[in-house]
């Protein structure tokens, strides 16, 4: 057994089972020892972005960390983007970076970077197995750091010698953490706070935002107390039977309005709301003058224990409400817009389906009118970089294939991981991907007033359009190995998306708004 067994090894036998990879020659002994160990899914991806938001989706449905495997570096940056919404969804991943061996690096060769530098920002955890003996014990903390609690994540740095030569020694096992419960003294301050409040509201994020939190959240919303997510949440359940809290609103001034007289916020698996961006005169923090906070369970402790003993603590119901089903009457018809393609969906998506939302502006539209659909989960943008939605898709689909995935994204956003289609074809997942052409970068053109800059003139436009030339969708992902459909309106649509849900395998939707 060399380092490269020993790491595959130790990564299968501690329940990490799907690699997303780009490898290069630093990492071919990682790509010979798969053969030898057919537990572990080898998943090639043509662009490092797509594997680590492959790995982020699979991290967030599967609740354990797939590997990436990337080729020193440069391919680490190349991922960074997708790694940045990893570490703000709290997702364990396990990074496998490899690298020269220990005795190449003093050369300087053109692919020599610090890698353990390039990585920090992104990784809770990072070390490098200088000798092949290192291996499987580092793999197996580096699985266990993944988790955290709240998670994230990891890079373990594999020197080519280190992965070559023999490792002794046995497979290293992980111990998974366990989330504390909050202190009592939280619950109690927190409940003595609440009924002294006249206006309070509580802010969920993270695992507060999962089925078995928001079963306990809904109890202290039959208390008579509003609750607020978190803008973007990592994983989370809508439709019918679920409790739906409202959404803190993305832009700061809409936020604080709607927050207006309240006079105290209580966080839970999240923390202090701020805008997504600085604005000229516009307040940074978006918590109501006046206002005060504080924290019943931070996001590593149990937000599901520290709900449920906030609720009994204030005599809250046993049950709380959710959402009814209600699907829409009849198919839209007409010029195709955001709320006519979620109509569409709201019609035909099937229970237990996964959305990824990567859809930008066009998202509320999509959101608004599946409310009330069957019950479904959505993988949110956590980290505001855009081009996530085609590789979380692949992600979620290897993490759970008996479920449909949909794949929602902005024609711009889907340009930066355009190379997710081809690996949807090759695994053959059952992922539909919409896409919505508007043939601009439209949330830019909205932040160009918004932050003060004016209106956008002849030379600034060429920054924000995406219409000259436009995106020809369907043969691009025809070309990627994709059946494609281009749909201009809602009757087009609503035909072409019903024909995707009732079959299996990977299927393509421009929506042309």
């Amino acid at each position: 057994m060399n380092g490269a067994d020993a790491l595959i090894s130790t990564l299968v036998a501690n329940e990490v089972t799907a690699c997303f990879a780009n490898p290069g020659t630093s990492e071919m002994q990682f790509v010979a020892a798969l053969d030898g160990v057919p537990q572990m899914r080898p998943v090639l991806c043509q662009f490092e972005g797509v594997a680590t938001g492959a790995a982020d989706g699979y991290g967030r449905i599967a609740d354990r960390p797939a590997c990436t495997l990337l080729h020193l570096g440069p391919g680490y940056g190349n991922g960074v983007a997708n790694l940045h919404n990893a570490r703000r969804a709290y997702t364990p991943i396990v990074n496998v970076i490899g690298d020269h061996a220990t005795y190449h690096r003093q050369y300087d060769a053109p692919l020599n970077s610090d890698i353990a530098t390039l990585v920090k920002p992104n990784s809770i955890w990072v070390k490098s197995a200088e000798t092949a003996d290192d291996v499987s014990a580092l793999a197996a903390e580096a699985v266990q750091a993944s988790y955290g609690p709240p998670g994230g994540p990891v890079s373990l740095i594999l020197p080519a010698d280190s992965a070559w030569l023999p490792a002794g020694g046995e497979i290293a096992r992980a111990q998974r953490p366990a989330r504390a419960a909050p202190r009592g003294e939280a619950v109690e301050a927190a409940a003595r706070a609440l009924k002294a409040a006249k206006n309070p509201v509580i802010l969920l994020g993270n695992q507060a935002c999962r089925a078995e939190a928001l079963k306990e959240a809904a109890r202290l919303q039959a208390a008579g107390i509003t609750i607020y997510s978190d803008t973007f949440v990592p994983r989370q359940p809508r439709g019918a039977g679920v409790f739906a809290p409202k959404k803190m609103p993305y832009f700061g001034e809409m936020a604080l309005g709607e927050l207006e007289g309240v006079d105290l916020m209580v966080f839970v698996g999240t923390t202090t709301p701020v805008a997504f961006f600085a604005y000229p005169n516009r307040p940074s923090v978006l918590v109501p003058e006046g206002c005060q906070t504080l924290t019943l369970a931070d996001r590593a402790e149990d937000s599901v224990a520290g709900l449920a003993a906030l609720a009994d603590a204030l005599g809250a119901p046993k049950e709380g409400p959710v959402q009814a089903l209600a699907l829409p009457d009849a198919a839209p018809s007409g010029g195709l817009n955001p709320y006519y393609v979620g109509t569409s969906i709201a019609r035909h998506m099937p229970e237990n389906a996964i959305v990824c939302d990567d859809a930008v502006t066009s998202g509320t539209g999509v959101a608004a009118m599946t409310a009330s659909a069957r019950p479904h989960e959505v993988l949110a943008l956590t980290g505001g970089a855009i081009g996530i939605g085609l590789p979380l898709a692949i992600g979620a689909a290897v993490a759970a294939p008996d479920r449909k995935v949909l794949s929602l994204n902005g024609d711009g956003a889907a340009m930066y991981t355009v190379q997710a289609l081809w690996t949807m074809a090759r695994e053959n997942l059952d992922i539909t991907v919409v896409v919505f052409a508007n043939y601009t970068y439209r949330i830019l053109n909205v932040e160009m007033t918004r932050t003060g800059a004016g209106e956008a003139g002849p030379s600034a436009r060429k920054l924000l359009d995406l219409g000259d030339p436009k995106i020809d969708w369907v043969p691009i992902a025809k070309g990627m190995g994709l059946p494609a459909v281009s749909c201009a309106t809602a009757e087009e649509f609503d035909k072409a998306f019903a024909a995707a849900m009732a079959q299996k395998g990977p299927t393509f939707i421009e929506a042309v708004i």
